[in-house]
């Protein structure tokens, strides 16, 4: 019965130690937009920096754009709008130590939201 009760535990500590390294989530993902200093057609321009705050790389980061809209280009390697979604990164992996950042210009602040991510561990 010891016995059994001790493997018990060592398992379930065994589970907790790996999801622990190894699961990332949408909540890894953060959204930061501050303002700068200038303004194009009028409107204020937003820098929006996506972070992975997991060790674990996330890519095919999509986030909600819909309604998105924007008075100068976006960068379309960092930024692809497909409608109501929008890919991040082309796709590619983003790191925990490598955020990415784009700009845009519009009069208030859109609610980016992540919708979707896959997870690459290794």
């Amino acid at each position: 019965m010891v016995a059994s009760i001790k493997l018990l535990c060592a398992l379930f500590f065994f589970c907790l130690l790996s999801k622990g390294n190894c699961q990332c989530s949408l909540g890894d993902i953060s959204i930061k937009q501050e303002a700068t200093e200038k303004r194009v057609g009028g409107q204020q321009e937003w820098l929006v920096t996506v972070s992975n705050n997991c060790v674990c790389s996330q890519y095919n980061v999509k986030l909600d754009c819909t309604g998105f809209s924007s008075e100068e280009i976006v960068d379309s390697s960092k930024l692809t709008n497909t409608g109501n979604e929008c890919l991040i990164n082309g796709g590619r992996p983003i790191f925990k130590s490598d955020p990415i950042s784009f700009t845009y210009a519009w009069d208030l602040i859109f609610p980016f939201k992540p919708l979707s991510s896959q997870v690459a561990c290794s």
